[in-house]
């Protein structure tokens, strides 16, 4: 019985250490995957204007600024779409 459960432990253990094995293999994989999100070389800021974030939507980019607004550009990032003034909250 005692030979059982040591054969059962050693599978249990070489199981353990190959899933380790696994999942560390892939997450080293999945670090080095380049971005699979494109986005423009270029966004089309206006003149003065510093971006502080930027998102990507399923067909439109927006960029916060440090002056507190969101601009929302089709994904050329040359066409704006709407401008949104965000406000401190009350």
């Amino acid at each position: 019985m005692v030979r059982y459960l040591k054969t059962l432990v050693t599978a249990l253990t070489v199981t353990m250490i190959a899933g380790f094995i696994v999942l560390l293999a892939v997450v080293v994989m999945r670090f080095r995957a380049e971005g699979t999100v494109p986005l423009p070389a270029e966004i089309a800021l206006p003149t003065g204007t510093q971006a502080s974030a930027i998102t990507r939507g399923p067909d439109w980019l927006g960029v916060v600024t440090t002056d507190g607004r969101i601009l929302i550009y089709d994904l050329d990032g040359e066409t704006l779409r709407q401008e949104i003034a965000v406000s401190p909250a009350p």
